[in-house]
């Protein structure tokens, strides 16, 4: 699902068990995905924890509706934020070593970023990383907005989490 040259970038807002929302970046024909709880953060610096999950596939990129109950992943989905990236040096080595430095050209994210590997924990299930912004042009201090407040609607639709589900509610 390449975007001209450009690798895809989304962010996918979840209501499931609990909300969070869905860092994807497209690698080897492939969505790389993270699960972000308190979602992205444009404070330079801050810290998000970001919970490996399975690939998707590419077909999923511009997802947005209900999964169903009983379904893996069962719950709202809105299409928070799409756009493309750009790994800065070699992707899947950066992401073998724990530590992947890249660009987002997103209609929400912009600008660099980080993903950093923690050190996995006894018994623990997924790997768990770190969402970072870096400090450039697009980044906000801890005073200012917080985006997710500021933007909560789909770039695709323009609808809420809660308008989605009724609408699907309205077609069952």
């Amino acid at each position: 699902m390449r975007e001209g040259n450009a690798l895809a970038y989304r962010v996918q807002k979840h209501a499931a068990r609990r909300l969070h929302y869905d860092v994807r970046l497209e690698l080897g024909g492939a969505l790389k995905s993270w699960a972000v709880a308190r979602g992205p953060s444009l404070v330079a610096g801050e810290r998000r924890l970001a919970i490996a999950v399975a690939d998707h596939g590419l077909g999923y990129a511009d997802f947005e509706g209900v999964i169903a109950p009983g379904r893996y992943g069962a719950g709202v989905v809105l299409l928070w934020d799409r756009g493309t990236w750009e790994p800065e040096g070699d992707a899947v080595a950066a992401l073998a070593s724990g530590s992947l430095a890249f660009r987002l050209h997103g209609e929400k994210l912009t600008g660099r970023w980080r993903l950093m590997r923690m050190k996995p924990r006894p018994r623990e299930r997924q790997e768990s990383w770190l969402l970072i912004k870096s400090q450039d042009a697009a980044a906000r201090g801890p005073g200012d907005p917080d985006i997710l407040d500021e933007q909560p609607c789909s770039v695709a639709t323009g609808r809420t989490v809660d308008e989605i589900a009724a609408a699907a509610a309205r077609v069952e």
